[in-house]
């Protein structure tokens, strides 16, 4: 059931030098500029930063708008439970820098940035720089983690040196976005796939579908890294790493949602996450077995986003803090009677009003806890539950998990 084109034949291993990346096919010269991205539409390759935006067309508008273009490889993840971005940067950075120069050559652009958070892997880029100058000048750019610095917006505000913070769009970075040139900005694993693709071509197709995914939970399972291929479903891959008790699954990070009965019978891609009222965003999936309680779940990621919220707008300071406010009193047993009703009114009044997708997020925490569990949050209406006892479990630190 996995398979590794991105994550490598022996992924456990410490990271991939030079000499091992061109073994596989690596930084093989790009003779036609339109047939690679031919070839990226054709196959249906996604964004893989969270919002699944179709690959190509996101590079057609780059390559389309006036100017000369800037290429921005994206390895800021801030969703507490991915770990996918930080490992490739880490551990296959010559994989990195290969797609960012094929961008590069897609779009005509003069230069480009590696923009992280992590020690490790900026250590790891420079050193693969040095192996490895690439055609175009490319700067490292380093920022602090959070929720929303990998924003695109906040991206290029932080590379012109202002704050990792959204900014209001329109523009979007492609249309004006580092000194005001169209910017791409691409997540690694984006970036990862397309060189993957341009060294095993008749592979494209299998490449564009599977998805990395951080898979944790409850229990003493170590958290996994995995690559899975397009059609897996998830009770598949919570029985194969660990998570076959789960009744539940947080879905893509703090970003998708809760989903209950019925979650067992999704697959792993955009379009049925979306069905499903939720999204795959990063690839993120933690596991709720018996003994969790899916309201404390949704308490502690509300906590979370409010607490990461940028403060740039007072829509969103307002929204995520009611949202965890009440989500908080429900979980503690607190609740009046009319807070699922408010939950469910701002659940629906919210989403779309920020800048970024940090308010739409929390928004869906409150719905989806509703949709799939509203015999929980009634249960809470009067006594909290052993599980939300413990303060511990209001907090969204234990979605947090190591990179292998």
């Amino acid at each position: 059931m996995l398979v590794s084109p991105v994550l490598g034949a022996e992924p456990h291993r410490g990271a991939e030098d030079l000499a091992g990346y061109l073994a596989v096919g690596g930084y093989a010269p790009l003779t036609v500029r339109d047939r690679l991205l031919d070839r990226i539409a054709a196959v249906g390759l996604r964004g893989r930063g969270g919002a699944g935006f179709p690959a190509a067309v996101k590079i057609r508008a780059v390559l389309d708008a006036p100017g000369r273009p800037v290429v921005v490889a994206n390895g800021e993840e801030g969703e507490p439970g991915s770990v996918k971005d930080r490992w490739l940067l880490r551990h296959r950075p010559h994989l990195i820098l290969d797609g960012l120069r094929l961008a590069a050559a897609m779009t005509g652009a003069e230069r480009g940035f590696v923009y992280l958070s992590d020690t490790r892997a900026e250590q790891a880029v420079r050193h693969a720089l040095a192996e490895r100058p690439t055609h175009v000048p490319v700067g490292v750019v380093r920022t602090d983690h959070t929720y929303v610095a990998g924003e695109e917006t906040a991206v290029v505000r932080r590379i012109e040196g202002g704050p990792a913070l959204p900014t209001a769009k329109p523009p979007r970075p492609y249309e004006a976005g580092i000194g005001g040139a169209p910017t791409l900005v691409a997540n690694v694993e984006t970036l990862a796939r397309i060189a993957v693709m341009r060294a095993c071509p008749d592979a494209a197709v299998a490449v564009a579908g599977a998805h990395l995914v951080t898979v944790s939970g409850s229990g003493d399972s170590a958290a996994v890294l995995a690559e899975v291929p397009a059609g897996t479903h998830l009770k598949v891959l919570a029985d194969l790493c660990g998570h076959g008790r789960a009744e539940a699954v947080l879905l893509g990070g703090l970003s998708g949602g809760l989903h209950g009965a019925g979650w067992t019978d999704l697959l792993l891609d955009h379009d049925h996450a979306r069905a499903a009222g939720g999204t795959l965003g990063c690839g993120a999936l933690h596991f709720l077995h018996p003994e969790d309680c899916p309201v404390a779940v949704a308490a502690g990621a509300a906590a979370h986003l409010a607490a990461q919220s940028a403060r740039q707008c007072g829509v969103c300071v307002s929204g995520t803090g009611a949202l965890a406010g009440t989500l908080t009193a429900v979980a503690r047993g607190e609740a009046d009677d009319a807070a699922a009703d408010r939950l469910r009114r701002w659940s629906r009044q919210l989403p779309g009003r920020g800048a970024c997708g940090l308010l739409d997020a929390a928004a869906r925490i409150a719905a989806t806890l509703l949709a799939h569990f509203p015999g929980r949050v009634d249960a809470h209406r009067d006594a909290t539950c052993a599980a939300c006892a413990d303060p511990a479990l209001l907090d969204a630190r234990r979605f947090t998990v190591p990179v292998p």
